[in-house]
C-alpha cells in the first residue's frame, strides 16, 4: 500500500473498500474526516476519480445528515487545495477558495516567493534527470513540479530516493529560497518525485480551522510520515 492506510500505491478505493465502512460509521457519529494527500488538484473531478468509492457511499448513505456528510473534505497537494463533501456540487465536491482557511503563516508567502522555490526545485530536477540518465518527464503545477517515468518506464527506489535526497538539498541551500523562506516537501511518490509548497502537517491544521478550530488532542492522524 501507498502509506497502508486508504489505497494501493496509484490506485483508489472502491465501492468494495472494506476501510468505508469504518469512515461512514465515524462519520455518524459525529467524528470529521480529512484526507490529506499529496494529489494537488484544482479540477473536483481529479478527486472524485481517485476517490469515487468513498465519496458515492457517503453521497448514497441513509444514514448520515446533511451536515455529517460534510464532515468529510479532502485538502490537496499537501496544503493546498481544499474541497468539502456538498451533494449540490459538481462530483459531490466543493472548491474552497484559498483566503476562507488558510493559516495565518501562509499569508505571508509571496506568489513570487513560490515560484521562486519552484523554479530552483525544477531545475535541480533537470540535473538529477541528466546525471542519474533518468528516463523522465517534468510536470509544473501551480503549486508543485516533479518528475515521472517516460512511457514503458518504471524508476528504481534507488533512483526515487537519491533524486529525493538530492533536490532537497538544492532547494534547501539555494540562497533565493533561503531568503523568501517557505515551508516545502520533497517527497518518493512510488514511480514519481515530487516538490510541494506546504506539507500534511500544514495540511491537517488547515483542517482542524475548517473544522472550527480542532485541537491537536482531539485529532487522529492516520497515515504516512510528515
Amino acid at each position: 500500500y501507498a502509506d497502508a492506510t486508504l489505497y494501493e500505491d496509484g490506485g483508489s478505493p472502491t465501492s468494495d473498500c472494506p476501510i468505508i465502512c469504518h469512515l461512514l460509521h465515524c462519520l455518524s457519529r459525529d467524528v470529521k474526516i480529512g484526507i490529506v494527500t499529496a494529489a494537488g488538484y484544482t479540477d473536483s473531478s481529479r478527486y472524485y476519480a481517485r476517490l469515487s468509492g468513498l465519496i458515492e457511499a457517503v453521497q448514497c448513505s441513509q444514514d448520515l445528515t446533511v451536515e455529517q456528510k460534510r464532515g468529510l473534505i479532502i485538502m490537496g497537494g499537501e496544503s493546498n487545495f481544499l474541497f468539502v463533501f456538498d451533494e449540490k456540487a459538481e462530483h459531490c465536491l466543493r472548491y474552497v477558495h484559498r483566503r476562507d482557511w488558510i493559516l495565518p503563516v501562509m499569508h505571508a508567502w509571496s506568489e513570487s516567493a513560490i515560484q521562486s522555490l519552484l523554479t530552483v526545485a525544477e531545475h535541480a530536477f533537470r540535473s538529477c534527470i541528466n546525471t542519474l540518465h533518468l528516463p523522465a518527464e517534468i510536470l509544473r503545477k501551480e503549486r508543485a513540479v516533479g518528475i515521472y517515468p517516460k512511457p514503458g518506464y518504471k524508476f528504481t527506489r534507488e533512483q526515487l530516493e537519491e533524486t529525493v535526497l538530492v533536490v532537497q538539498q538544492v532547494v534547501e541551500m539555494s540562497p533565493e529560497v533561503i531568503e523568501g523562506w517557505i515551508p516545502f516537501c520533497a517527497f518518493n511518490g512510488g514511480n514519481d518525485v515530487f516538490v510541494d509548497i506546504g506539507d500534511k502537517s500544514l495540511g491537517v491544521q488547515g483542517c482542524q480551522k475548517w473544522f472550527g478550530g480542532v485541537k491537536a488532542a482531539s485529532t487522529l492522524h492516520v497515515g504516512d510520515q510528515f
